[in-house]
């Protein structure tokens, strides 16, 4: 990927969402805001704090089972750290969605009628956490950026209803690294990157940070993507490669390590004068 060769994705929908969003914030007492645990900076848009501005918001870690789980607790611990509330959670199972709603009570103050708006960008797994909740298929979920396009309302629970929105990526993604990061983990269209570039991208990483990760070649002959003549098919290989990156064939893996957050000084004890 050269560095004219940008990777983007902010199409009309997503600018009249956000003009949606900031009308319906005065009708929600707390907001969910979905990141990826393997990219939780990169996977959580700016724009949306700008939005959202000091109202309480629980963090999610989804996609929790894709991630090493050592680095998951170390930005669990760094969001509490930033004094927000967090959880990692794995969107297949329902029991460890519903770990959200004792915290979300907390964070109403456990009002007898509770509106949550969900917020995240593209395919971080919004409409899996509302079905989690919810305990039934309440919103569309599909392993694919920008399947949900407008604001709905569902009812999770006698006391608590929560507003799904669309995926929202920042117009402007600002390094080429978070370019090809969230390619590899589903957060734009396929048709917005060549799949070959990111998962050369991704190999090069991996070698950088000593992951035994197969090359793209490799993988292809491996499974068989060949064409007459014993060629090689890089171009379906890469995206049958991005396939199992997603399914965490080649391991759990966090892009992103959480900074250090300074300690709060600590006021020395008093000392008594002696007698």
């Amino acid at each position: 990927m050269s560095p004219t060769d940008r990777i983007g994705w902010f199409p009309g929908h997503m600018a009249q969402s956000i003009r949606l969003m900031q009308e319906r914030l005065a009708l929600v007492d707390v907001i969910i805001e979905v990141v990826d645990a393997r990219l939780p900076t990169i996977s959580a848009n700016p724009l949306l704090n700008t939005l959202i501005g000091e109202r309480p918001r629980l963090v999610l870690l989804g996609r929790e089972d894709l991630a090493d789980p050592g680095l998951t607790g170390k930005w669990v611990a760094y969001e509490q750290q930033l004094g927000r509330t967090a959880l990692a959670i794995n969107g297949k199972l329902q029991g460890s969605v519903r770990n959200a709603l004792p915290l979300l009570d907390d964070l109403t103050n456990r009002r007898k009628t509770a509106r949550a708006m969900v917020v995240g960008i593209p395919n971080t797994g919004k409409s899996t956490v509302i079905n989690g909740l919810a305990k039934r298929i309440a919103a569309k979920a599909e392993d694919k950026a920008g399947v949900t396009r407008a604001l709905s309302w569902f009812r999770v629970s006698p006391t608590l209803e929560i507003m799904d929105t669309p995926g929202i990526m920042a117009p402007k993604i600002e390094t080429h690294e978070a370019q090809w990061q969230l390619a590899l983990c589903n957060a734009l269209p396929r048709e917005r990157y060549d799949a070959q570039d990111v998962v050369t991208k991704f190999t090069e990483w991996a070698a950088m940070h000593h992951r035994a990760v197969p090359d793209l070649e490799a993988f292809a002959r491996r499974r068989g993507f060949l064409r007459r003549g014993n060629e090689v098919d890089l171009h379906t290989a890469a995206a049958a490669y991005v396939k199992d990156f997603n399914l965490a064939k080649f391991g759990r893996i966090t892009f992103e390590t959480p900074p250090a957050v300074e300690a709060a000084p600590v006021e020395a004890a008093p000392v008594e004068a002696a007698s």
